[in-house]
C-alpha cells in the first residue's frame, strides 16, 4: 500500500484481487463511510468538485476501477472485465480497508456496480445517491441503437461501436449533451478521457467491458424489484441535457421506491460538470439528513 496526501485528500493504492487499485480517501474514518463510484470513461477525478464538500462530515473512498485511471490495466486475457468482477473488486477493497457499513454515491457505470454490491451485501448498505445511472430501458435512447447492434453481433459492429462510444466526438457529446450552455463545460474533461482511452490496450479493454453492459440491461427487472422490496433512502440527481440516458429513465426510481428524492436539474450526463454547487448542496443535505 502507498499513501500520498494533498489538501486533506490521501491518494492511496491497494492490491485487490491481484490488481492494483488507485483511490482517493478523505475525511475521518470514524465517520460514516461513502463509496464514490465513477462513470465511463471517467476516474475518481470526476468527484473533485464534490469530495471537498464531503470530507468534513464523512469518510470518503473514491476508487478507479481496474482498466480506468491510475489503477492497473491488465489485459482481458489476464482479468475478466465484467461488471460482476468490478463489483467484486470494490467489495474486496472495502473489506481490506475495514469498512463494514457504507453508503453509495454513483454515476453511470457506478450504478450497475453499486446495484450488484447492494444485492450481494444489503446489510452493509445504508443510503444511495445516484446521478444519471440507468436502471430502466426508457433511459436508452437513439445512441443505444449502435450499442445494441454490437451486443447482437460484436464483430460486424465493432468499428461502429468504437466510434459511437470511444471517439473524441463521443466523449464531448457525453459531457455536453444538449446543454444550451456548452461554454460551462471544460474541454479538458473529454480530451483527458479520450487520451486515456487511447493508451495501449485500453480500447480493447473498454470494448470488452462494454460487451458485458448487455447484462446490466438484462438485470434491470431484478434491480427494480430490489428497489420495490428494500426501499432504500435514495437521492436521484438527473441532468436533463443528457443524450446518453434520456430523462424518461429517471421516472422509474420514484415509481418503484417511495423513499426516492428525485431532482431533474439543468445539467448533462455528468451533473457536476454544469451544476456543481447545486449537486453538492443536494448531496450534502441528503446525506446529513440520513447519516449524521
Amino acid at each position: 500500500m502507498t499513501v500520498t496526501s494533498y489538501d486533506g485528500i490521501r491518494f492511496r493504492r491497494e492490491v485487490v484481487n491481484g490488481v492494483g487499485i488507485h483511490f482517493q480517501a478523505a475525511g475521518d474514518p470514524a465517520r460514516p463511510a461513502l463509496l464514490l463510484l465513477h462513470g465511463f470513461p471517467s476516474t475518481s477525478r470526476m468527484w473533485d468538485r464534490l469530495i471537498p464538500s464531503l470530507l468534513p462530515h464523512f469518510h470518503v473512498i473514491a476508487p478507479d476501477y481496474p482498466g480506468f485511471g491510475l489503477s492497473d490495466t491488465p489485459t482481458p486475457e489476464a482479468f475478466v472485465y465484467t461488471f460482476d468482477n468490478l463489483a467484486s473488486c470494490m467489495m474486496a477493497l472495502l473489506r481490506q480497508l475495514g469498512v463494514d457499513s457504507y453508503s453509495l454515491v454513483v454515476q453511470d457505470y457506478g450504478g450497475p456496480i453499486g446495484f450488484r454490491m447492494a444485492l450481494a451485501e444489503p446489510e452493509r448498505l445504508r443510503v444511495i445517491v445516484a446521478q444519471n445511472n440507468a436502471a430502466y430501458e426508457e433511459a436508452l435512447g437513439p445512441l443505444w441503437d449502435t450499442r445494441k447492434a454490437f451486443w447482437a453481433d460484436p464483430e460486424a459492429n465493432r468499428e461502429r461501436l468504437q466510434k459511437n462510444l470511444l471517439s473524441l466526438d463521443a466523449a464531448r457529446v457525453r459531457h455536453v449533451g444538449s446543454s444550451p450552455h456548452p461554454e460551462l463545460y471544460d474541454p479538458n474533461s473529454w480530451h483527458d478521457e479520450y487520451a486515456m482511452l487511447n493508451r495501449p490496450g485500453l480500447g480493447e479493454i473498454h470494448t470488452t467491458l462494454f460487451y458485458d453492459y448487455r447484462n446490466n440491461v438484462a438485470s434491470y427487472p431484478k434491480w427494480q424489484a430490489w428497489l420495490r422490496q428494500a426501499q432504500p433512502q435514495f437521492l436521484l440527481v438527473w441532468g436533463r441535457y443528457d443524450l446518453s440516458f434520456r430523462e424518461e429513465g429517471a421516472l422509474g426510481f420514484s415509481r418503484d421506491n417511495p423513499k426516492t428524492e428525485a431532482h431533474i436539474i439543468d445539467a448533462g450526463h455528468f451533473p457536476l460538470d454544469e451544476a456543481p454547487d447545486e449537486v453538492c448542496a443536494l448531496t450534502i443535505a441528503f446525506l446529513r439528513k440520513w447519516l449524521v
